[in-house]
Order: structure tokens, then C-alpha cells, then sequence
């Protein structure tokens, strides 16, 4: 298990400034937010000349980009808008050959109009379930072509809201390119914090074999929960760090919904539970 953080939680007027930033920290595996590059123009335009600098700077510094930050709502109920996020997947899916990486973080979305993040009922609906595959139909062949994985995150508020449901995405589209993001503190209920172990084993007992990085946040309720810094709520650390070492690969899990000044405590306390679990 390697310690990670998103890249954009250390915002710095360069790129090496913010790597450097990170590297202080002891962390290297990035999910790499394509803001802190720096790009002077759309990315589809900057990233093949920008490319050879970010991979340099991440080379040097002996890090890894996990994967590439790609969230999108592939459910949006405006179809000029769904069909812009297909885009933007297509332009990431292109950029990760240029920044060194094969995996982009994403998630499947929400129904609601407003935000990408909030519940709607719609959301369980099989008409939206049908948006939701129509969509990934169109992405899944370009990133196979690519041989890049898209990696969506299981999520209360999203249509693949639990690992149930995100078991079955995978089965129905059928390809070895779609996997997760195995976020722990996104896939409670609103009465599901009780059940915390089993909640986590049945998540990881159904998707394991399909992580392809996983997000370290933490929560104080279920449902909605919010973003708190690794460690400073409710969820079980100590278990979902086991889960992660049980894993027969290695995984990154990157940090996020945090202060600077909370990463080191949090980087810690992964670090703690990992050698706990790995001797």
C-alpha cells in the first residue's frame, strides 16, 4: 500500500513548487489534478507539448501519477452536457500517455442538475441506469484502444451509489477496463455507520479484485457525509487499511478533502495501520 494525495491540495505557482511541496511530505503517488500544470491553454490543445515537462518533473522526483483526476457526470440530465463530459473523458483518456499514466479517477454521477454530488431520486432509476451504460458504450472503446482504466468511485449520492450496484456496472458492461475507486467513507447509508465492518467487507468481497486506486477521507455520518481529513472521524481505519493490505496487488490511496496542515497526521496514520498490516 503506498501513501498518496491528490495533487491539487498543494497549490503552488509551478508544477515543481507543488511537487516539491508533496515530496516534503514523504508522498509520492499522485492523483494528478491537470490544474497544477499550469496549462496556458485546453488541454486537448497544451498537453502533447506539456507532456515531456510534467513526466520529467514527476520522473526526477522518483513519484507516480496513480492516476489522472477526471470527475464527471456521465448521468447529467442535459444531454449537450453528458455529451461534453464523453469529451472531456476522450481528451483525458488522450492525455494519460502524455503524463505517464493509465488510470483516471471519475465517478458515474448524479441526476440532479445542479451538482454532480447530490442525491437525486432518479439516480436508482433504469432509465438513468441506461444514460449511465449509453455513456461508458461510447467511452470504454476509447479507453481500451488507449489501454487506459477508467476508475469510477462507488457513492452514496451517485448512480453507482454502493458496491452492489457498482458490481453490477462492471458485469453489465463488460469490459476489463472499467474498475474503482475504492472510497470507504462514500459508500455508507444514512443508517449504515452500525454495520461499519460488514459494510467494508462486502464492499471489498465484491469489488476487490476491481480497485484500481483507492481515496483516503473520512466521515461523521452516513449518507451524505461530507469530506474530513483520514482519521478524524467515524470510519475504521484500522479495518479498511487491513482490506487494502489483504488486497493481492499493490494499491495507492490518495488523500484528499483536507488542509495542508492536516496531511502529515493523516499520512501517519496510514502509514501506522499499513505496517501494522503488512509485517
Amino acid at each position: 500500500m503506498h501513501v498518496g494525495i491528490m495533487s491539487g491540495h498543494f497549490k503552488r505557482p509551478s508544477l515543481e513548487e507543488s511537487l516539491d511541496a508533496i515530496l516534503a511530505q514523504d508522498i509520492k503517488h499522485l492523483q494528478f489534478n491537470m490544474s497544477s500544470a499550469h496549462l496556458q491553454g485546453p488541454i486537448e490543445q497544451e498537453i502533447e507539448s506539456a507532456g515531456p515537462h510534467i513526466r520529467e518533473q514527476i520522473r526526477k522526483r522518483d513519484m507516480v501519477i496513480a492516476a489522472l483526476g477526471g470527475p464527471v457526470n456521465m448521468v447529467h440530465v442535459d444531454p449537450e452536457k453528458r455529451q461534453q463530459a464523453i469529451d472531456r473523458m476522450a481528451t483525458l483518456i488522450a492525455a494519460c500517455e502524455h503524463v505517464g499514466t493509465s488510470v483516471i479517477a471519475t465517478c458515474t454521477g448524479s441526476r440532479d442538475p445542479e451538482s454532480m454530488w447530490r442525491n437525486h431520486p432518479d439516480n436508482a432509476s433504469e432509465s438513468t441506469w441506461r444514460v449511465l451504460c449509453s455513456t461508458l458504450e461510447q467511452v470504454l472503446p476509447l479507453a481500451e484502444a488507449a489501454d487506459v482504466i477508467i476508475a469510477f468511485e462507488p457513492e452514496f449520492n451517485n448512480v453507482a451509489c454502493d458496491a452492489k450496484k457498482s458490481l453490477r456496472l462492471i458485469n453489465d458492461m463488460g469490459s476489463p477496463n472499467l474498475k474503482v475507486v475504492m472510497d470507504a467513507a462514500n459508500i455508507f447509508g444514512e443508517n449504515d455507520l452500525s454495520r461499519m465492518t460488514e459494510v467494508l467487507d462486502e464492499a471489498f468481497e465484491l469489488l476487490g479484485e476491481h480497485v484500481a486506486v483507492a481515496h483516503g477521507k473520512d466521515l461523521d455520518h452516513g449518507g451524505d457525509a461530507g469530506h474530513l481529513a483520514a482519521g478524524t472521524g467515524k470510519l475504521d481505519y484500522d479495518h479498511y487499511v487491513k482490506l487494502l493490505c489483504g488486497l493481492p496487488f499493490e494499491v495507492s490511496v490518495i488523500l484528499h478533502g483536507l488542509a495542508e496542515d492536516q496531511v502529515p497526521g493523516a499520512a501517519a496514520m496510514l502509514r501506522r495501520y499499513a505496517t501494522k498490516h503488512q509485517s
